[in-house]
């Protein structure tokens, strides 16, 4: 298929007499070529940046895009700015199926206009742009399916990014409504997984942990996620868990849904009320938990002593009542005392001081995490 994108950029540029480029609808470069007058100065700035890097930053993208590139679906004309050094530049959109698949941009110093329906060489471009259109057509699925668009819109950064979460959204729906689900198998995922689910979209992202997006109907309908969850759970191993991240809207914090999923879902595989499967909306304290770098120093002689680690928690999570923590533990009052004292000696921590209080309930539930990178 390279090659004959090849051929049509040689063609265009042929007919219309000027340096051609063609990129596609997220402004990566798929071919170029030169023509007699580049020499003389047929080349700027977003030219020589699109040869050299295989694409334009998104800034470049979006003040094309100001002049209705992507909605256009005939030729147009984009102005120059000489500060910026952008010169003036005939736009083919490539278009197939009613939709723009990327561009034809040609650097014709002004010699076509775009609305001369006599100008024969521009109608033969127009209909190259159309067989362009079609090639990456068949082309996007292969390449730029929205399973492999996924990772670098969650963990990409970057134009890579914004690129990503832009095509996602193009396929999508710019305000579509939807959810990210993070899946973390004990071990690797089994062989040839895929996503569950039709319309969903999925991708191993950090191995062995997964993503996948679910597309919802509305905001508040959260059930087409929570029955993709509970089936992808059936199909991983044993000891597998899951997190829902808050429903987004649109794509323009994909990155942010994803650490929430993920911190859900280590809270799922630490926490048995929440385990198997964590909503990111229902963790309450835990949201803050999974933000911390690790249980706090001042602990640690005391993780090293889990029954006492254990009592403190139970009477921290009994608001301080002696005695519900004491029948929650199955021990006489006393005990519960003594070894609340030993907490004290081995932290340096006074239980009666609140600020002392929320660092150690703060620090024994970070302790229950995972905390490998």
């Amino acid at each position: 298929m390279r090659d004959e994108l090849q051929e049509l950029v040689d063609q265009v540029s042929g007919l219309l007499g000027a340096p051609a480029t063609l990129e596609d609808a997220e402004f990566t470069l798929l071919a170029f070529c030169a023509h007699d007058g580049e020499a003389a100065g047929g080349m700027d700035a977003v030219r020589t940046r699109s040869i050299l890097t295989r694409g334009s930053p998104p800034e470049t993208r979006r003040w094309f895009e100001e002049f209705g590139i992507a909605r256009a679906e005939g030729p147009l004309r984009t102005p120059a700015d000489p500060e910026a050094g952008i010169r003036t530049r005939l736009v083919l959109p490539v278009r197939h199926a009613g939709r723009t698949h990327g561009y034809f941009w040609l650097l014709d110093e002004g010699r076509t206009d775009p609305d001369d329906g006599d100008d024969a060489a521009l109608a033969a471009a127009v209909e190259l742009a159309a067989d362009a259109g079609r090639l990456l057509a068949v082309r996007e699925p292969a390449e730029d399916a929205l399973d492999r668009l996924l990772p670098p819109a969650l963990t990409g950064s970057g134009a890579a990014r914004d690129r990503a979460a832009r095509a996602m959204a193009e396929r999508l729906g710019p305000t579509a409504a939807q959810v990210l689900v993070a899946l973390v198998p004990p071990g690797p995922l089994p062989a040839g997984w895929r996503p569950p689910g039709i319309g969903t979209v999925g991708a191993v992202v950090d191995d062995p942990v997964a993503a996948v997006l679910v597309p919802l109907g509305s905001p508040g309908d959260l059930r087409p996620a929570s029955a993709l969850t509970a089936a992808a759970l059936r199909a991983l191993p044993a000891g597998s868990s899951a997190g829902l991240s808050a429903v987004g809207t649109g794509f323009g914090d994909l990155p942010g849904q994803w650490a929430q999923a993920r911190a859900a879902a280590r809270v799922a595989a630490a926490v048995p009320e929440f385990s198997p499967v964590a909503h990111w909306a229902e963790l309450g304290a835990w949201r803050a938990i999974t933000a911390l770098p690790g249980p706090d120093p001042a602990v640690a002689p005391l993780l090293a002593e889990p029954l006492l680690a254990a009592t403190a928690e139970v009477f921290l999570d009994s608001a301080g009542s002696a005695q519900r923590a004491a029948d929650a533990l199955g021990v006489h009052r006393q005990t519960l005392y003594y070894r609340l004292g030993r907490v004290r000696e081995l932290t340096g921590l006074d239980l009666a001081d609140g600020g002392d209080r929320l660092l150690l309930h703060t620090a024994l539930r970070a302790a229950r995490l995972d905390w490998r990178p």
